[in-house]
């Protein structure tokens, strides 16, 4: 943070009033919301000097471009650093919630969607226009490369674990015509490459976009596949056609495709986008065992399905291997349980990021009670082993802290039973998130486990374990 504080204090001649480090996201750059007096600014702190300068770059260009991104307003001489406009805490991923736990979106989330689609041609239009695409980061532009790393992905990440048998030198023949195919739309237009929901902010009821700096040259109909296609909002049909049809709409001053044949090309990049994704599930899932990952392969199921309804004709081996993988019995979707996550953790390292998006929940702070740490004997033990678990409920005040904690959780999770709502989460921090907080988190857990037919995910986050119960 000190880079920050010097960074602000060179460029406004004033000090900085408060940095608060803000929820880590999926990179490893890591966000600050910087209080002067006056508003706030975002800090960013970066590890790649190139990554950097490609969003720093791409946001100064799309800003003289009319084009809603946040402001750079001071970058540090290494380039490492930087600070720009805050836009707020309302994501689009955060005002859908509804939409997503239900699968049926308001008429005010559909609008908010179909914005956000709308501004998408001008940006892959005129933010092409006179951008340097050398800059981009980690490659200048769509290519043959790209490709074959997503397939390899799916093939090997996915495909091999399921249990599919099939033929290398067939299916490779598809994937070489399909790689074909959709090199053949390339077109001189900027690709975000992670447009997503969760990389929108609303602002005053707009949308302004964010993390594009993964972006580079590339074809229009990936971002659009990206958006529509994602897996966790499950987006109905009626509602996928209305932001196609938004697109088309929004996209009729900048091209003339005919709308079959842009329909034709969309199709074989929803397939790419289906296939990278399960890719990503099967590895982050069934390879690092991450729960999250594994609930989410029943929703890129059901957009493969959705896609075969219509065969591939033009890849018929593909196609074959897709259909018998889709007829397997996959993890079951269980869209109307609550899930209640329950971490544990030290806060030196930060509280956990809510990846739901859905927000609230609790964090209990649980250093006030008496630490197992301070001892050596404890030191290579944990809050799950005996004898923490007998000094703890001996000397650490636990249970009359665990009594408060009950008191408030168990009435939150019996409403939004109720409701039908579908997370929450529920966070203990101590100073090394071994010892009472994982004592806490495996209390509350049995609980809860015992008491309600909901999933739990519990996360030890310093131990590096992650279970699914229920």
């Amino acid at each position: 943070m000190e880079r920050l504080e010097t960074l602000f204090r060179n460029h406004f001649g004033r000090e900085a009033g408060s940095i608060v480090p803000l929820p880590s996201s999926g990179s490893h750059r890591r966000y600050f919301r910087i209080g002067d007096g006056e508003g706030t600014l975002i800090g960013v702190i970066g590890t790649d000097p190139d990554e950097n300068r490609a969003f720093i770059t791409e946001a100064r260009h799309f800003r003289s471009k009319g084009i809603r991104v946040p402001e750079v307003y001071a970058v540090s001489p290494d380039e490492m650093c930087y600070i720009q406009e805050d836009l707020g805490n309302d994501s689009l991923y955060e005002l859908i919630a509804e939409g997503r736990s239900t699968g049926v979106y308001s008429e005010e989330e559909s609008v908010l969607l179909c914005k956000a689609i709308q501004g998408l041609p001008k940006i892959q239009f005129e933010g092409a226009e006179g951008l340097d695409f050398s800059v981009c980061y980690p490659d200048s532009e769509f290519n043959a490369r790209m490709i074959d790393f997503d397939f390899n992905y799916f093939k090997y990440c996915y495909l091999k674990t399921a249990g599919i048998e099939f033929k290398e030198i067939p299916l490779q023949d598809d994937f070489d015509r399909l790689k074909a195919d959709l090199l053949e739309t390339h077109t001189d237009t900027f690709l975000y490459r992670d447009f997503q929901t969760r990389n929108i902010m609303i602002r005053d009821g707009e949308p302004w976009y964010i993390d594009f700096q993964g972006g580079r040259k590339g074809p229009i109909w990936y971002d659009l596949a990206s958006f529509i296609w994602q897996s966790r909002p499950r987006f109905p049909k009626p509602l996928k056609e209305r932001m196609i049809r938004t697109y088309l709409d929004s996209m009729k001053p900048y091209s003339d495709i005919p709308e079959d044949v842009f329909r034709s090309k969309l199709r074989l990049f929803v397939l790419l986008r289906t296939l990278q994704v399960l890719g990503a599930y099967g590895y982050r899932g069934k390879y690092e065992k991450k729960a999250y990952f594994i609930e989410s392969i029943p929703y890129a199921m059901g957009n493969l399905r959705e896609i075969l309804e219509t065969p591939f004709e033009r890849y018929p081996y593909l196609d074959s291997v897709l259909r018998k993988l889709s007829s397997q019995d996959s993890t079951s979707m269980e869209t109307d349980a609550l899930e209640v996550h329950i971490y544990s953790f030290a806060y030196k390292k930060g509280i956990p990021a809510d990846e739901s998006g859905n927000g609230g929940g609790y964090v209990f702070d649980c250093r006030g009670m008496h630490n197992p740490g301070k001892y050596d004997r404890f030191k290579n033990s944990t809050g799950r082993d005996l004898d923490v678990i007998a000094f703890l409920e001996e000397h650490g005040e636990v249970q009359e802290f665990m009594n408060s904690v009950q008191a408030l959780v168990i009435p939150h999770v019996e409403r939004y039973i109720a409701r039908g709502f579908s997370h929450l989460q529920i966070c203990f921090g101590c100073t090394g998130g071994q010892h009472r907080s994982v004592y806490c988190a495996e209390t509350l857990a049995r609980l809860l486990q015992r008491k309600y037919h909901i999933r739990i995910r519990l996360t030890h986050r310093e131990m590096g374990l992650d279970t699914v119960l229920g």
